[in-house]
């Protein structure tokens, strides 16, 4: 029998050769001329008798202005909401259509939408194959020209690895974020490599070898990821996602940074994901100025002062209020001082399953019309593990359930928070030390 919200792991195929793969379902599609796809089924969550997934839709080929993909369930699985799709069931048979705002594929580029559904059976498995507008998957793009050779698929990019259980939390909303999706990879080990790989709109893989030495911020541009070779380091400098979106950055080490190290600003659909950070000048990683849509997970900070604002300024209410949402989770905070996070405005911000060990000043802020929902964390020699106010910002509110404490203060909540509108799976808070000290940072990811 499966425990409400279980951890499990993520449930893959490939179409054609029924191939498990941590990355997701990698499938080709046949709807136009050069046409493919590849498509990740993940379920996220699950608990007796319902389970959260989350769907991402890569397309190959031809341009797209909309689309329509379909699957069939084997095992009586019944779909009973959705976002991002409009999602119909008709027996086993399911459909999801784009909505207005994500019809349109260029070449590339990706989407996702995500579901909760039932199930009644003694198994959930994943769909064995996927069909966009029609067209049955063949794992490979269809050329225009008739008798040339197919293209070759493109793999899949990073996949998550051991327990990290791939993408939750708000970065899945709003469209959902894939990154450079399926784009060839490009290694860069300058930082004007960098500079310039990250830069502009189009969708880059960009592999970070060796230690790339530099200073201020770095500049990134939409549908970017940025992700580290082994021992990948940035030092002395950061990346500066500015008026972007649709942005993945994953294993990498940063250090002795003279700005901030990672800094979010008017931009949506992020994921910070599995970095090791240290020994920087201002903020680890600053999540600021109506952005929204944003997951930070599995980091290690250490020997660091100020660790993760997130809203800026108690005046900017006109461009904050009713963005900011971001979820924190599986992060190791190791004797950092504060900030873990410091909130403004977001509503509902969810920080969960974290492990602060030996914190200095304070954990959780919560301020300036804010709610933060702190669960399932583990506090270890932390005299003020979360508070409401912050300085001469006024409280916001807070709601702590199901945290665990080990010599540390009880901490000061009060007021409720907007719900969580997607799935996730928590830990018992006593077992989220070992499990966040076994996986955050950089080096626990197959890339």
């Amino acid at each position: 029998m499966f425990s409400r919200r279980v951890r499990l792991a993520l449930l893959t195929t490939v179409a054609g050769t029924a191939t498990m793969a941590a990355g997701g379902v990698i499938v080709a599609v046949t709807a136009h001329a050069a046409a493919g796809c590849r498509v990740n089924y993940q379920v996220a969550s699950q608990w007796q008798g319902g389970f959260g997934a989350n769907v991402t839709i890569t397309n190959l080929g031809d341009p797209l202005t909309s689309w329509s993909l379909t699957w069939s369930y084997s095992a009586g699985q019944t779909i009973t909401q959705a976002w991002n799709a409009t999602v119909t069931q008709s027996g086993s048979q399911v459909t999801a259509n784009n909505v207005s705002y994500n019809g349109g594929l260029a070449t590339n580029a990706s989407t996702s939408f995500g579901f909760n559904g039932s199930w009644n059976n003694s198994s959930n498995p994943a769909p064995a194959s996927f069909a966009v507008n029609g067209t049955t998957c063949t794992g490979s793009t269809t050329p225009t020209t008739p008798g040339t050779n197919p293209t070759t698929p493109v793999p899949p990019t990073i996949p998550p690895g051991g327990n990290t259980g791939g993408l939750v939390g708000w970065a899945t909303q709003g469209g959902g974020t894939t990154g450079g999706g399926g784009a060839a990879a490009t290694t860069v080990t300058s930082s004007s490599a960098l500079t310039s790989a990250i830069s502009g709109t189009n969708a880059a893989v960009v592999r970070v070898s060796g230690t790339i030495s530099c200073s201020g911020m770095l500049r990134v541009g939409s549908n970017k990821t940025i992700v580290g070779n082994s021992g990948a380091t940035i030092a002395g400098c950061g990346l500066n996602v500015s008026e972007a979106s649709n942005v993945i950055i994953r294993n990498l080490t940063f250090r002795d940074w003279n700005d901030d190290a990672i800094n979010v600003q008017y931009s949506t659909r992020v994921w910070i994901d599995h970095n090791t950070l240290t020994n920087g000048y201002d903020g680890a990683i600053d999540i600021k100025r109506a952005s929204d849509y944003v997951t930070v997970s599995w980091n290690r900070v250490f020997n660091h002062e100020k660790t993760m604002l997130l809203g800026h300024s108690d005046d900017n209410a006109g461009e904050d209020r009713g963005r900011l949402r971001v979820t924190y989770h599986h992060n190791w905070f190791d004797g950092t001082n504060s900030r873990h996070p410091r909130v403004r405005f977001g509503n509902p911000v969810h920080v969960y399953n974290n492990y602060y060990g030996n914190i200095g000043d304070y954990g959780v802020a919560s301020t300036q019309e804010a709610c933060v929902i702190v669960e399932g964390n583990y506090f270890e020699n932390t005299d003020d593990p979360y508070h409401r106010g912050e300085g001469s910002s006024d409280p916001g509110s807070l709601v702590a359930r199901n945290n665990h404490f080990v010599n540390s203060g009880s901490g000061d909540a009060g007021g409720s928070c907007a719900g969580i509108p997607y799935s996730y799976s928590l830990e018992p808070a006593s077992g989220v030390k070992a499990v966040v000290m076994n996986g955050a940072g950089v080096g626990r990811i197959s890339v």
